[in-house]
């Protein structure tokens, strides 16, 4: 579960002031509504994406054993 600043308090800051977990819940977020979404919307998810990008990505994409292979959120 995400525990963490809401979208409203997040609108307010750069993109380059979130935090990872941030950046990774609203992506996965605004991901499945994409259908759904206004042009706001549309460019409020791809600012994240170019976010994300220019950090490097998400990291931990791989499984060790310490970790899976799914990207948690929280």
């Amino acid at each position: 579960m995400y525990v963490g600043r809401d979208m409203t308090e997040l609108a307010m800051i750069a993109k380059g002031e979130w935090k990872d977990n941030e950046l990774a819940y609203f992506h996965h977020s605004l991901q499945q509504m994409t259908p759904y979404l206004n042009s706001e919307g549309a460019s409020i998810h791809r600012e994240i994406i170019v976010e994300i990008e220019n950090r490097g990505g998400l990291k931990r994409n791989e499984a060790d054993y310490t970790h899976g292979t799914e990207v948690n959120d929280d």
